[in-house]
């Protein structure tokens, strides 16, 4: 089953996606944990998460997580399905509880109250296609998953 989860190919544009994603959702999940980059850190986070979205405390602390460890993931690529599994799962939160009440557009201008979720559609499809094929190239997960021995070649 670890050998399944880790599995992956060569592809070097499959690890452009994983890094590239892996550093914005750094930045966005040091905010939520940390405090970095103007962020509220975990107890602002877990603050608003349980006070205002009235988000149960087992699952805001999964998002911060989820941000936070699964960009560390994907920076590696160590265990990208799962990583990028747990931030699909917050965006689809986003969407459904936050953004999708502002439509489609982001707030470029300054002109709506809130922002959409195109930016979101993005992240859905990119974390997608990491669950589909992998780290790619350059990953943990391509390291790990081609040192590990084929059951049909055991002896």
């Amino acid at each position: 089953m670890i050998r399944k989860l880790m599995a992956t190919d060569n592809d070097v544009a499959t690890t452009i996606l994983r890094l590239v994603l892996g550093v914005i959702f750094f930045a966005h999940g040091a905010q939520k944990a940390l405090g970095w980059f103007g962020g509220y850190g975990f107890t602002g986070t877990m603050g608003f998460f349980t006070g205002v979205l009235h988000i149960p405390a087992v699952f805001a602390f999964l998002a911060i997580a989820a941000e936070f460890l699964g960009s560390l993931g994907l920076i590696v690529g160590l265990l990208t399905r799962v990583a990028s599994f747990g931030i699909f799962c917050n965006m689809i939160v986003a969407v459904t509880m936050v953004h999708a009440q502002f439509g489609f557009f982001m707030n470029w201008t300054g002109a709506q109250k809130g922002e959409g979720f195109e930016y979101h559609l993005l992240a859905l499809a990119a974390t997608a296609l990491l669950m589909i094929r992998g780290g790619g190239a350059a990953s943990v997960d391509r390291r790990l998953s081609s040192s590990v021995p084929n059951a049909r070649t055991r002896a």
